[in-house]
């Protein structure tokens, strides 16, 4: 069973199997009031000042702290990578096609206890290892944490949700007719032909939607913001539908799969290169075809096809996982000693938040303020390492802080980093001091960069820096 803890800041939609809110904050009604109240609106408190029942937050450390252990007898078994890890989206620089690279690197430096994935991305390390060790993912971006909640998970799937799929689609249907059966006059439809001229004014029209008012549905959010741009107005309106009848279930560990389910699903229905940077436009009669193909697709069925291989490749999971959502240097400050903290932090000046906003959006479904032609939220995070003055600090701090923990490292990073490998590795000696032995790994890896044809991918030198203690 996982728990999920999550910034203070932030109140996020996703739940989890035990806990959810992490910090205990002493203030406003006393705590031994709400002992007194009936456990719903108890727990309505606690989500919205951000407590945490004591008991759940020892049996937590209890669990951590056992974890950390190292094994007792002889040599720790090394860890594999599963050979069915279902993907889910789209991902600049995912390491799932050197996996194992990654874990070799891994049993390197692991002695035991938990492994920590820092900067958990599209967290395919979390469905490697999932069963194997007690994980902690961490990423600060909330979709990540939805991902690694579905990867973590356990799941008994034919005594607790035998029809769940059924039951998504029966209630998402009800609520397309009846959004369909009050806005008749919405309607676009794509599967005549077109010239480019009407294939734009189509757009527009459903681009305007941003200025109606739909207030009157609970789940509007694409609908509003995003119809004629990603995706079709019918394409948004089955992805707010989905998402709705999903937070039916926010209390149970089905939730995750459907919101990954329908991560999957946008990704593969979006006419954008496949990350939400900004989406095309059709400027001539061969872009409108291409965006066409996407236009015509339906969200329905690739929820379906990715929702059934959930179901087959994930099961019951007895380990002690913890999903976190905290930045690098805060989630370091909560994980045990004697972990093993594998670190792929952005290399370049790219911030992800520019580039998977949408789906940051769907977690939080928090009816944003969006700008610019990308309908970017305005409150996107920029990360440290994207930003040449600060991307060394940065390195040190997070070299510091692992050391503190008497942890090991595995650090993923590429030659198109914006501090030079000598470079980092002389940081790292600075830093970590003779108490370590510090090595290196290389491979060469097609990167993936989302981007058009003539720059999907690119050639890199991916090195893996090992770092453990003597």
């Amino acid at each position: 069973m996982n728990e999920t803890l999550e910034r203070e800041s932030v109140n996020p939609l996703e739940e989890n199997n035990s806990v959810r809110i992490i910090e205990y904050i002493k203030y406003g009604k006393p705590f031994n009031r709400l002992r007194n109240l009936k456990p719903r609106n108890r727990k309505a408190i606690l989500l919205t000042r951000n407590w945490v029942l004591p008991q759940a937050r020892m049996e937590r450390n209890k669990k951590l702290t056992l974890a950390s252990k190292k094994f007792p007898g002889g040599p720790v078994e090394p860890l594999v990578a599963n050979p069915n890890i279902p993907h889910i989206i789209k991902y600049m620089g995912s390491k799932k096609k050197i996996i194992d690279y990654v874990i070799k690197g891994i049993n390197e430096c692991y002695t035991g206890g938990t492994v920590v994935d820092l900067f958990a991305g599209s967290t395919v390390l979390s469905g490697a290892l999932r069963n194997q060790v007690p994980m902690i993912s961490n990423d600060i971006q909330q979709y990540s944490a939805m991902l690694s909640n579905t990867y973590l998970s356990s799941y008994d799937w034919e005594n607790e949700y035998p029809n769940i799929l059924d039951e998504v689609i029966r209630q998402a249907t009800l609520i397309v007719d009846k959004f369909k059966e009050t806005y008749p006059e919405l309607s676009f439809d794509y599967s005549g032909e077109l010239t480019l001229d009407q294939f734009n004014e189509l757009e527009k029209k459903q681009q305007d939607l941003i200025e109606r008012d739909f207030s009157s549905f609970p789940y509007h959010l694409f609908v509003k913001n995003y119809s004629g741009t990603y995706w079709s107005f019918e394409q948004c309106l089955w992805i707010d539908a989905i998402r709705g009848v999903a937070e039916q279930y926010k209390e149970e560990a089905v939730y995750y799969p459907i919101i990954s389910s329908l991560m999957f699903a946008m990704s593969y229905n979006s006419q954008s290169t496949g990350h939400y940077a900004q989406y095309r436009d059709a400027t001539n009669e061969k872009s409108m075809k291409d965006i066409l193909i996407y236009r015509r697709k339906e969200i329905v069925p690739y929820f379906e096809r990715k929702f059934l291989e959930f179901k087959e490749a994930l099961g019951k999971n007895d380990k002690a996982n913890t999903v976190m959502s905290y930045d690098y240097l805060d989630c370091l400050e909560r994980i045990p000693n004697n972990s093993t903290v594998y670190a792929d932090p952005p290399y370049c000046f790219v911030h992800y938040s520019r580039f998977y906003h949408a789906i940051e959006t769907l977690v939080r479904y928090d009816y944003p303020e969006v700008k610019f032609k990308g309908r970017y939220r305005t409150d996107r995070h920029q990360s440290p390492f994207c930003i040449r003055t600060k991307v060394k600090g940065a390195f040190e701090e997070m070299f510091r802080k692992v050391a503190e923990k008497e942890s090991n490292l595995v650090l993923s990073y590429s030659d198109t980093g914006m501090i030079e490998l000598d470079e980092l590795i002389e940081v790292a000696r600075d830093t970590f001091g003779n108490g370590y032995i510090i090595d290196t790994r290389y491979q060469n890896y097609l990167h993936s960069t989302m981007g058009r044809k003539e720059d999907k991918s690119r050639d890199v030198q991916e090195a893996l820096l090992l770092v453990k203690r003597k």
